[in-house]
């Protein structure tokens, strides 16, 4: 697949609803799948140029809420009154209270593949194979202890749980996040047990979940937390799906760069880039580091460039916007421009994020922390923002995501400038990035403005870049421009 805008959707928190922090399901309601209506879906293909929905939060979870036939789980294993929707209950259900009629809830999911894919967009939805909620339960072939990692004696929940007492597990399991002591802390991932993969039952159920899936419709899966479990899963698993559903992508939630190439050898299709062009462009736009860092960046990915997830949002990071973060979305545009633009990987959104989502609500569990919760009943904030701030950065985006998805950004080659321009009296490489992109005798030049003032720059263009692209030189590319501040500017050949 050439470059395509990935846009995360997080189910829950879709509607405008009044909600009160805090609250249940039955104060505050939660989003639908019906509220991703025809005409949603065709604002983000044509508005935003999207390829593929990520539905987050779709698998049932545990949940603090009873519904019909699905009762409520001890409060004291559900982070927030909604819980959290890595904390699977049934791989082969989808949530209830995603639905109009609980019992039609997979119809109803059925029903929005459908409209996804009548839009022309491709349907991701989470897989998540290394945990499972405590009260994990399911009609189809269940797990029994030795998929798990039992302990030496009974479960002690955090001390700061609330009704803690109420719930018992004896032998406790080992946590999700590889907490193999009945004392997990309040950090750890307490809500959750680990999968076993030394049990070869647990390798046939997960492959069998993922083709239960793709038998449904589902094009690709966000594959959660993938460093906890064995490559050689994937390997196997990944291949055997796309044995029977050739066209199945996978996205691995990665974060150490070392494993990069580890897990893109056992078949996934794309690799969060996190801890590469994510935490550099974080740092560069908090002027916590310089510009031309990122040429470390990309050298270090080498042939691996176009395997990345490039993003500036998603459910685990705070929102650009946020108080935590640039305290407001358009001074994101720069980060943005060399996310979305340095090369043919593709980008992921983050809903709300289009339209400036602050994620400064106090949700419930989750406090005050800039980003949307996970944990609570609530919806996005952005419609708070005034209409024409609202619309701003929706044009800016729907500008980035158009040239993103256009011949020579989604498929072309890429010319890194900085190395032929240093810090002087025309530059400034501490503040500034720049780069070329060509394809079929067209170039284009991209410079981002990661400072807080405007900046009077000219770059220079060595011959070995046209020669790259194999075009004459491109006169306005090598004239004084100006930046705006936390800008960019993108020019393109005749």
């Amino acid at each position: 697949m050439a470059k395509f805008i990935l846009y995360q959707l997080f189910v829950r928190v879709m509607g405008d609803r009044r909600w009160t922090p805090g609250g249940d399901y039955a104060e505050n309601g939660s989003g639908k799948f019906n509220d991703i209506t025809t005409e949603y879906l065709r604002n983000l293909a044509d508005g935003l140029s999207v390829g593929a929905v990520w539905y987050t939060g779709i698998l049932a979870h545990s949940t603090a809420t009873s519904f019909e036939g699905f009762p409520a789980d001890c409060p004291a294993i559900v982070k927030g009154k909604a819980g959290s929707p890595y904390a699977i209950r049934d791989y082969y259900d989808v949530a209830p209270e995603l639905a109009e009629d609980t019992a039609r809830r997979l119809d109803e999911f059925k029903a929005l593949v459908d409209r996804t894919h009548k839009a022309g967009m491709k349907v991701v939805i989470d897989f998540v194979p290394n945990h499972v909620a405590r009260s994990y339960h399911s009609t189809t072939n269940d797990f029994t202890q030795a998929n798990f990692f039992p302990l030496d004696g009974p479960l002690e929940l955090p001390y700061n749980v609330a009704g803690r007492e109420l719930y018992n597990e004896d032998p406790a399991l080992a946590t999700g996040n590889d907490c193999f002591s009945r004392h997990p802390g309040i950090t750890d991932w307490y809500d959750t047990v680990k999968l076993n993969y030394n049990y070869r039952f647990t390798w046939d159920k997960m492959l069998d979940i993922l083709l239960y899936w793709a038998g449904m419709g589902v094009d690709g899966f966000r594959c959660d937390m993938v460093e906890l479990v064995t490559p050689e899963f994937f390997e196997w698993a990944i291949s055997s799906v796309r044995s029977q559903y050739p066209g199945t992508f996978f996205i691995a939630e990665v974060y150490d760069k070392k494993n990069y190439i580890k897990y893109a050898a056992a078949g996934f299709n794309y690799l969060y880039d996190k801890s590469g062009f994510y935490d550099a462009l974080k740092a560069i736009s908090t002027n916590r580091e310089p510009a031309y860092w990122l040429t470390d960046e990309w050298q270090f990915l080498g042939a691996l460039q176009p395997r990345m997830l490039n993003f500036l949002e998603n459910h685990d990071e705070q929102r650009i916007a946020s108080d935590y973060f640039l305290g407001d979305a358009r001074r994101g545009f720069a980060p943005l421009a060399v996310s979305m633009l340095f090369n043919t990987a593709p980008f992921m959104i983050y809903c709300g994020q289009e339209y400036g989502e602050r994620g400064m609500a106090c949700e419930g569990f989750s406090g005050m922390d800039g980003r949307t919760s996970i944990f609570d009943f609530c919806t996005l904030t952005y419609r708070d923002n005034p209409p024409e701030l609202r619309n701003e950065i929706f044009g800016r985006y729907h500008e980035l995501t158009s040239l993103a998805t256009s011949d020579i950004f989604a498929k072309g080659g890429t010319y890194d400038l900085m190395y032929a321009n240093p810090t002087g009296e025309n530059f400034d490489a501490q503040r500034i990035f720049t780069f070329m992109r060509g394809f079929k005798g067209r170039t284009a030049l991209v410079a981002a403005n990661f400072s807080d003032s405007a900046r009077q720059i000219k770059i220079s263009i060595p011959q070995d870049a046209y020669d790259y692209f194999g075009t004459g030189r491109v006169r306005k590319f090598e004239e004084p421009m100006t930046l705006n501040p936390f800008d960019y500017i993108v020019l393109l050949s005749e």
